[in-house]
């Protein structure tokens, strides 16, 4: 196969178009090597190679999805500027365009007065809510479900925050009686709802949750940084539609662009239903917040220096592809859906396979039929193997006894996790490689 470079010429042209902005500057002098640069860009190449086809649709395993051919040119386009997002003085046009794209996002949960900027990923996403909600919930504790990533107990930990982990459904969602059992007994700071758990792809029970929020006081953050962007799929099941429908209730959310959007690494979002909570950020620096009166993004952020190109490529993204719920870029998402759907169907009605639960998102976990934790582990493990040979990559998911005795009744649970097969469909042309996959996969048994 070829990788797609049609779009390079475009970046010549931007390029030409980035110059005329500078046309009354003197010339500066730049000698390159160009035979030397030329031998260590193709060594990049070359060791590049040794990657996994993250980019292809037989590429099925981890949450890695190709950024857009836009966001590519914008980012790559923003590198002969080198933006910094942290004040304006090192980003005047990136960070406007971080303000209009985070404006975007914000409003597909129905938010127009919000407080909220981009960072590196989900994980300094979370980190961001969980310090506010430290600040505004002190000694308090910290909830999130045994399927929530484990970024949040971390998190806490660097923070000096208490954290616990409360029971699962047999969904992999978060069992609510089991967090109203932990509220009766203790004050609760936040309750961490995940829209989309990396494991599983469950969504917990939101609505449930705010009900709750209304008798115990809690402050809900959404941990959408897999699913958030699913608000405007409009193929969910209906459990799962009713939780992304109480998304613009919660106090804070974090969605990662740099997953579903259509982004490179990194680029995460953290929002804020109040923009008060901007106060909390308040800190001086006497020599880069004093070139504007503008806010500007070092001043709402834990962050410092911080790429302007992600903004850049994300602003650009959203040009090309407004987030409408009936848009070019929602569509993408239902057909990711109805990949996993596909699939689940398939495994589904095959006697060889076992598969623990519905997909509500594009990730499918599933294994083959053996009479023990351990025989399915190995199994799995084998399956997983032989695939790798045939170009079909898959990931592999460790899960709890606890979580599937009920489901799985039969199994002889002579170890306390078992090894599953996970298939992350998150790419939209994965609709039309499923028969593809599936093929390659009875092939290896």
């Amino acid at each position: 196969m070829r990788l797609e470079r049609q779009s390079l010429k475009l970046l010549t042209e931007a390029i030409e178009r980035l110059e005329d902005g500078f046309s009354n500057l003197p010339e500066i002098r730049q000698d390159l090597d160009l035979d030397r640069m030329r031998n260590v860009i193709l060594e990049v190449a070359e060791r590049m190679q040794d990657n996994f086809p993250y980019f292809h649709p037989y590429y099925a395993g981890q949450m890695l999805k190709p950024p857009h051919p836009v966001a590519r040119l914008a980012y790559a386009l923003s590198l002969w500027i080198n933006p910094n997002n942290h004040a304006l003085d090192g980003g005047r046009a990136s960070s406007q365009m971080e303000k209009e794209a985070v404006s975007q996002i914000a409003e597909m949960f129905g938010w127009r007065t919000c407080l909220g900027h981009l960072c590196g990923g989900g994980t300094m996403a979370n980190l961001e809510a969980l310090w506010v909600s430290g600040r505004l919930k002190p000694g308090k504790k910290i909830l999130a479900s045994e399927q929530a990533h484990y970024t949040h107990r971390r998190i806490t930990e660097v923070l000096g925050l208490s954290f616990e982990s409360v029971a699962c459904d047999r969904q992999a969602r978060m069992d609510v009686k089991a967090l109203e059992r932990i509220l009766r007994r203790q004050e609760v700071g936040t309750v961490v709802a995940t829209i989309g758990t990396t494991a599983t792809g469950s969504v917990d029970p939101l609505s449930d949750i705010v009900k709750l929020q209304a008798e115990y006081g809690f402050r809900i953050h959404a941990d959408a940084a897999y699913g958030g962007y699913f608000v405007l799929a409009d193929n969910l099941d209906a459990e799962t539609r009713k939780a992304f429908d109480c998304l613009g209730g919660v106090d804070s959310i974090a969605i990662d662009p740099h997953k579903h959007g259509l982004q490179p690494y990194g680029c995460g979002c953290i929002l804020f239903n109040d923009p008060a909570v901007g106060s909390l950020y308040k800190h001086d620096s006497p020599y880069t917040y004093f070139s504007s009166k503008e806010l500007h993004l070092g001043e709402i952020s834990l962050e410092c220096s911080r790429a302007g190109a992600s903004a850049v490529a994300l602003w650009a993204t959203l040009r090309f592809m407004p987030l409408s719920r009936q848009g070019e870029f929602a569509e993408g998402l239902a057909k990711s859906r109805r990949s996993a759907v596909r699939l689940f169907e398939k495994i589904s009605s095959d006697s060889r396979f076992m598969i623990p639960f519905a997909p509500e998102l594009d990730i499918v976990v599933w294994a083959p039929s053996e009479e023990s934790a351990s025989a399915i582990s190995r199994r799995s493990r084998e399956i997983f193997s032989e695939l790798e040979k045939e170009d079909i990559h898959l990931a592999i998911a460790d899960l709890p006894e606890a979580l599937l005795t009920n489901t799985w009744p039969h199994i002889k649970w002579d170890q306390a996790r078992v090894t599953c097969l996970r298939s992350c469909l998150m790419k939209p042309e994965h609709l039309d490689w499923v028969d593809s996959i599936w093929e390659k996969i009875l092939g290896v048994l």
